[in-house]
């Protein structure tokens, strides 16, 4: 029963980072097909349009279009290498590639952690004071993403031997 149950790992894993993979394979297919929904909320956040507007802060404000617009295409760009990148990795994980299938999962998991803790909710929240915003504020749905990619990753580097099963080393 334990062995069975030690089995689960690398289906878990294969399950979670493939999850994640959707996920954001549709967040990129969304924002590539739908550009100008996204390509707003980018804009109001970096100039801050609708934050408080604190004298103290708004100097942080960036009201150029195009600098705005190179911001949100490198989201997307990000966002896209990021999906490709765990559909690789679920597609290891399915071949019991582990291993590979690990430092696959990790590089794209960090990814959206960085992209959603730094990007979003650091920069984003806090430097670009989205946080003040009731109409652009993303901070909830980039705390999901990150906390979601989070588990995932501690998922997939729970120890697992060589024929598949979880380990306790």
């Amino acid at each position: 029963m334990a062995a069975t149950a030690t089995r689960a790992l690398p289906i878990t894993a294969t399950l979670l980072t493939g999850t994640v993979a959707l996920y954001i394979t549709l967040v990129a297919f969304g924002n590539i097909t739908d550009f100008g929904t996204n390509q707003q909320f980018v804009q109001h956040v970096l100039a801050m349009d609708t934050t408080f507007k604190d004298d103290d802060l708004m100097w942080r404000a960036v009201e150029s279009k195009g600098l705005q617009d190179a911001a949100y295409i490198a989201i997307i760009a990000w966002e896209t290498i990021a999906a490709l990148i765990l559909i690789w990795a679920t597609f290891q994980w399915f071949r019991r590639d582990h291993l590979r299938a690990r430092r696959t999962s990790t590089v794209g998991l960090l990814m959206l952690m960085l992209l959603f803790g730094a990007g979003f909710i650091a920069i984003g929240g806090e430097w670009f004071a989205m946080w003040q915003s009731s109409d652009w504020n993303g901070l909830d749905a980039a705390m999901r993403v990150f906390l979601l990619s989070g588990v995932v990753l501690v998922v997939i580097h729970l120890p697992i031997d060589r024929a598949g099963v979880a380990s306790d080393k």
